[in-house]
């Protein structure tokens, strides 16, 4: 699929995503500080996974986890700094949810710790029943995102 947006792509064809871009992010996120580039890479392998580029450059990401059937869970969304307060969050995500492989399914969930309002505004809301769920949390394990 592909998107166009005055001067901005979205499209999820693996062959143009840029993993150095992709991991650098990632590596320094608060959800995912000092991620190995080979999870990277293997998280992605597992995934639908949407790229946003301007001009070939890429300066956006994000993922859905998803048996194509029942369920997705969004993950990894980002936008570049010098990108970010153009509605392009907003953008990626109404896409990614109206990906023709998300349509029909039960749920679609994500965790976030500081973009309920842009979320929200995508149509994802607070947990109906949060009693129904349960998680094995690990608290930060790729370390600490220094060399050892």
């Amino acid at each position: 699929m592909h998107w166009q947006k005055d001067e901005f792509i979205i499209t999820d064809n693996r062959d143009d995503l840029d993993i150095g871009v992709i991991h650098r992010f990632l590596h320094e996120s608060y959800w995912a500080r000092g991620i190995s580039r080979t999870v990277v890479e293997r998280s992605m392998a597992n995934s639908l996974c949407f790229g946003l580029y301007l001009g070939g450059r890429q300066i956006g990401f994000a993922r859905a986890i998803t048996d194509r059937a029942t369920f997705a869970y969004l993950a990894d969304v980002f936008i570049l700094p010098d990108f970010r307060r153009r509605g392009l969050a907003a953008w990626l995500v109404t896409c990614i949810v109206g990906h023709p492989e998300l349509q029909g399914l039960r749920r679609i969930m994500l965790a976030t710790a500081d973009a309920h309002g842009l979320y929200r505004g995508c149509g994802f809301l607070p947990l109906k029943s949060p009693d129904n769920f349960m998680e094995i949390g690990r608290a930060n394990p790729y370390g600490d995102g220094q060399p050892d």
